[in-house]
């Protein structure tokens, strides 16, 4: 039995504390210890993308990471984009554009294409399905996932503008 050590990290903009295993997954400290179940195990081997969240300003598959490596972390998960209230522009046009199905991979597909997003506010149609590669959707739903993303990108993109 392995000694249990103490986890700080932020994850959705807030410091959070718990015990973990060093060697435990970070999706297992997000799901079973903090609660935040957004991110699905899917394969566990880091093929499928539904536990893609994004770690230190990188799009991370948490079934790869310990949690000794989450120490001091910041981690933001589906959660910590938006709510139910008041939705991220990618929630909203992955509703919108039909960029779901089952809804299985939906966190993990909008988490990364956030940071895709961060990374190149306006990709071409071959760098989102490049960027997201990683990520799997078991009911072939990727023309409508890059639909939403390009929505939601010209969305931003126009609020930026706005902002200005």
């Amino acid at each position: 039995m392995s000694k249990k050590m103490h986890l700080e990290m932020t994850v959705n903009g807030q410091k959070v504390e718990t015990l973990a295993e060093p060697r435990e997954l970070l999706i297992h400290v997000l799901r079973e210890r903090l609660g935040i179940t957004g991110p699905h195990i899917g394969c566990e081997t880091s093929h499928c993308g539904a536990c893609t969240v994004d770690f230190n300003g990188k799009s991370v598959k948490s079934c790869n990471v310990f949690a000794a490596q989450a120490q001091g972390a910041e981690v933001t998960t589906i959660e910590g984009l938006g709510d139910p209230d008041n939705l991220h522009p990618l929630q909203t046009a992955f509703k919108e554009h039909h960029g779901l199905q089952c809804g299985y991979c939906t966190p993990g597909m909008i988490t990364r294409a956030h940071r895709l997003l961060q990374e190149n506010p306006t990709p071409t149609e071959e760098e989102i399905r490049f960027g997201m590669a990683g990520n799997l959707c078991r009911c072939t739903g990727y023309q409508n996932i890059v639909k939403s993303i390009q929505a939601a990108a010209s969305e931003m993109n126009a609020a930026k503008e706005a902002a200005e």
